[in-house]
């Protein structure tokens, strides 16, 4: 247990409202990620910009909280027993949200293990293999002496698409009828590869029509409309 108001990350970012949820994050796919799991889930939270494009994320006092360098990260005042409680990772987190809320994970075991397995599908796959596409397409396009990079993790990533285009097969999400934190976790990486990563035509996003239009449901969503924007520039 500790102290909110003297954790280290709360004197860089100060918590307005120390009796919500703290939120540290920026609306990268990761990030919105947990922000739409949030928006969706109703839970009361204050939202801080850690500007990982000025390294913020390095920061003594954001590694107080998060070791791993990484956004987002929480603290939850009203965490396990009632005691303050901080978590990174975001599969984690969403579990963490899912659990505390009742919300967007199934009671039923059977159903709730095949949600979580399609959660660390995208934890695993997803995430990390979009994520070097879109760094040898895009951030290091100009870095790279070959296409060997490109060529591997674009091929990854159609694999993967290929993947939830036959999931998807007579379902409206990932596990049917339900919108999950499956469904929450991976539709921010799938709308980057047509949005800031401008792949649509390299990676043939036209193949996959049940996840094109699975992605306009899931953006669609007031939450997920809302999470793409948080947090919010100061």
């Amino acid at each position: 247990m500790f102290d909110l108001a003297e954790h280290p990350i709360t004197r860089r970012w100060p918590a307005k409202r120390p009796g919500r949820l703290q939120l540290y994050s920026m609306p990268t796919p990761n990030g919105v990620k947990v922000s739409a799991m949030l928006e969706e889930t109703g839970l009361p939270y204050e939202p801080h910009r850690v500007d990982i494009t000025e390294d913020e994320q390095f920061t003594p006092e954001f590694l107080a909280l998060n070791p791993n360098n990484k956004i987002p990260a929480i603290l939850d005042p009203d965490g396990p027993g009632g005691e303050s409680f901080g978590l990174w990772e975001t599969g984690a987190i969403l579990l963490y949200l899912a659990e505390k809320t009742g919300k967007l994970l199934p009671t039923d075991q059977a159903r709730r293990h095949e949600t979580q397995q399609w959660l660390m599908w995208q934890m695993g796959g997803v995430g990390p293999m979009f994520g070097q596409f879109g760094h040898f397409w895009k951030v290091a396009a100009d870095k790279t002496a070959d296409d060997y990079g490109i060529e591997r993790y674009a091929g990854e990533t159609r694999r993967l698409l290929s993947v939830l285009e036959g999931r998807l097969a007579g379902r409206d999400w990932i596990m049917g009828e339900d919108y999950t934190v499956a469904d929450v976790a991976t539709w921010p990486w799938v709308r980057v590869l047509g949005g800031f990563y401008d792949a649509a035509e390299r990676l043939g996003l036209d193949d996959y029509p049940r996840v094109g239009d699975w992605l306009e449901r899931a953006t669609a969503r007031p939450a997920s409309k809302a999470a793409v924007e948080i947090p919010g520039k100061d």
